[in-house]
């Protein structure tokens, strides 16, 4: 069960640009967190609206929580210094089943960094392609190749690694690897292209959706989606049904203009 907690922040440092990595206390938190959860955070008194962000990592009762600055409340955040108090909710959401089988991690750039809590907790060593739009907003390379067999990079401009999308490689990687099974997080067309490459080569495909969220529990919908189940339309929360989901039950064209 999520609860409410005053949370020390022990880390907050640039990791790129307009990305910073939050270190912060939270036990109880990190107790029962499982990879592809979020926590949602109060910016400050002056924002009503708590922010939603994804658990990186988990480390000795720390949350690593990464984070971009988008608006008033993201940049507060990145203000805060080392020993400062910040009131989170959580662990929210449906996190990832973690698979029996060899795993591919696909991440796109800020959705990126739930996919290191999987690699963490995989069962298997778990490789990753991650795609971002250039060589300075690279983040958790490192961390991802200290976890994983294999780490490949993708820039839409070719300033590292593969040029283009991490859709263009995936196709290969999974015809040639022997996975038994994808979790991705990203942008949302890039989502749905993964989708779509595994559903062709039946391969499982777990996806975490990023929508806007006001409550974060469920209770005002604002961050409902279009999904398919048992074969019937429905409208699903993606904080509390999701973020994350079944590739196969996400209805993509309602997602994709």
């Amino acid at each position: 069960m999520p609860g409410v907690y005053s949370c020390d922040v022990v880390g907050n440092e640039k990791i790129a640009e307009s990305i910073y990595a939050m270190t912060i206390t939270c036990p109880d938190i990190a107790d029962t967190a499982c990879a592809g959860q979020f926590v949602s955070i109060k910016c400050s008194e002056a924002e009503l609206l708590r922010r939603p962000i994804s658990i990186c990592s988990i480390d000795s009762g720390e949350l690593k929580l990464v984070y971009e600055v988008k608006g008033v409340g993201t940049r507060w955040l990145s203000s805060l210094a080392v020993g400062s108090s910040i009131d989170v909710l959580g662990p929210l959401g449906k996190g990832f089943t973690i698979p029996e089988s060899r795993t591919l991690l696909v991440g796109g750039g800020i959705g990126t960094p739930p996919l290191l809590f999987a690699a963490k907790v995989s069962k298997q060593k778990a490789d990753a392609l991650l795609g971002f739009r250039d060589r300075s907003r690279i983040i958790l390379k490192g961390e991802f190749e200290g976890l994983c067999e294999n780490v490949i990079i993708a820039t839409d401009d070719g300033s590292s690694g593969f040029h283009g999308n991490v859709a263009e490689p995936l196709a290969e990687l999974l015809e040639n690897g022997g996975y038994g099974a994808v979790l991705a997080c990203g942008p949302v067309a890039m989502l749905s292209a993964v989708a779509g490459i595994c559903a062709r080569l039946d391969i499982p495909c777990q996806v975490s959706l990023e929508e806007r969220m006001a409550c974060g529990v469920g209770a005002c919908y604002v961050c409902a989606c279009a999904t398919v189940k048992d074969g019937a339309a429905s409208m699903s929360r993606v904080c509390k049904e999701g973020p994350v989901f079944d590739a196969g039950e996400v209805d993509w064209s309602g997602k994709i203009k």
